[in-house]
């Protein structure tokens, strides 16, 4: 490339300063990358594919702010690709055709190969992932997908089956200060010509407030540095605080982060910890969460997850859906809060659930068993003539209300509580009740 004209040069340096901090803090280096090393470390797979100059087609998975952009740029550089790049909301069949021809044709006269970054990739038709297909699989352009939708959902499995595909992680709280660190110090990208003084605090503020997002880290100090008349900046927690915008709860109700919190939430419970569960609850309520959707896993939790080591936990969650039901928010995150501390700190058994898994397993996988003739119905002529309810015994004329009757024709059971909760007292009734139900069975 030809040097420049002081023209040129002045026009790069115009429209630089116009970026935001974070487009112009971006890394030029791998070196210079920071967090994602469960795949990028030295040793790791993206690490050894770039090495090894066998770098194919991927697909990055991850929330937004965390470097999916950035690090494509960087694999095009490392791995001498020329970078092209379309957006899946704004760009259509055309203008994917567009650029794999001219990959194709770049390709067939000697020059370089192209790397193709896709953003949102989740957002194309199954028509236009097909069209990448053919030239993904020709490697006439190494795809590079960016999504923050889980793939193996939001991507054709076709297109899934022929990447690699990294999972993105917020950057830690250490990375965030790192980033904020040298863009505050760079007087060439970044603020340094602002004597911006960091003070510790406000690092650990916008650390651990920008939710690993870098994007929002830069943008909040470049808002703090430049809207203070102060030469040199003191850059203090009240700054960061002022410069920060209310956060916004990142959460597709029909994507990961619905599934994904939801489970959090039920594993928080079940695992009897109510201060996790009430800051998932609190998370899916402040991002808008169906109040229906979350009373009727509760329901089921209580089943579930609970049953009769605590036979109040159903009646108790069914009470606080139709609460919920009758006053609606934002007064109901109180009914919400009561019945998620309660079945949280209640004693748990899965014995109901594990018991009916069991015996719905029998009847799909054996022989129906019949049903004993003194239990079949005998209201209705000719019953009596069939033998049916003949041996029948009247279980509350027998002694402790329990008779010894063959109830199911073999000896087999489902039901076994747990040493938990009012879960215990059945166990030791249901000892003494078996040791007569099998007196039945061996008459």
């Amino acid at each position: 490339m030809p040097p420049r004209t002081l023209f040129e040069q002045a026009e790069a340096d115009h429209l630089r300063q116009a970026q935001p901090l974070a487009a112009r803090m971006r890394p030029t280096t791998l070196d210079e990358f920071a967090g994602q090393q469960h795949f990028l470390g030295e040793g790791k797979l993206l690490r050894r594919l770039l090495t090894a100059d066998r770098l194919g087609s991927v697909l990055f998975y991850g929330p937004p702010g965390t470097g999916k952009t950035t690090l494509a740029r960087l694999l095009a550089t490392e791995s001498h690709r020329r970078f092209r790049q379309l957006s899946a909301v704004t760009s259509g069949v055309k203008d994917l055709r567009e650029v794999l021809t001219d990959a194709r044709d770049e390709l067939a006269t000697g020059g370089r190969r192209t790397l193709l970054f896709i953003d949102e990739i989740h957002r194309f038709n199954k028509a236009q992932q097909d069209a990448l297909l053919p030239d993904v699989e020709e490697g006439v352009v190494t795809l590079v997908g960016a999504t923050t939708a889980n793939p193996f959902f939001a991507v054709n499995s076709a297109l899934v089956s022929r990447s690699q595909i990294f999972q993105f992680e917020p950057l830690s709280p250490a990375d965030i200060k790192t980033l904020l660190r040298r863009a505050a110090a760079d007087t060439a990208r970044g603020l340094g010509r602002h004597q911006v003084r960091l003070h510790d605090d406000a690092l650990d503020f916008l650390a651990e407030v920008c939710d690993g997002d870098a994007r929002r880290a830069l943008m909040a100090l470049e808002i703090g540095v430049l809207s203070s008349g102060q030469r040199p900046v003191e850059f203090t927690r009240q700054l960061a605080e002022e410069s920060v915008q209310r956060k916004a709860v990142s959460y597709d109700a029909t994507g990961d982060a619905h599934y994904d919190t939801i489970s959090a939430l039920i594993k928080s419970i079940r695992g009897s910890d109510p201060d996790a569960a009430l800051y998932w609850l609190a998370l899916m309520l402040e991002a808008g969460e169906d109040v229906r959707f979350l009373c009727r896993r509760l329901i089921i939790l209580a089943s579930e997850d609970i049953g009769n080591a605590d036979p109040q936990a159903l009646p108790l969650a069914v009470a606080a859906m139709q609460a919920c039901e009758f006053i609606g928010l934002p007064e109901c995150q109180l009914t919400l809060s009561q019945a998620v501390t309660y079945l949280a700190c209640a004693p748990k058994s899965n014995a109901a659930t594990t018991a009916i898994g069991e015996a719905r397993r029998d009847v799909r996988e054996g022989r129906v068993l019949p049903v004993p003739v003194a239990l079949r119905d005998a209201h209705y002529a000719g019953a009596d003539r069939l033998g049916h309810g003949k041996e029948y015994q009247y279980a509350h004329d027998a002694e402790g209300g329990v008779a010894a009757q063959d109830y199911l024709g073999v000896d087999r059971e489902y039901y076994r509580p747990v040493e938990r909760g009012f879960e215990a007292e059945l166990a030791r009734r249901l000892a003494v009740v078996r040791q007569t139900l099998r007196r039945g069975k061996e008459a």
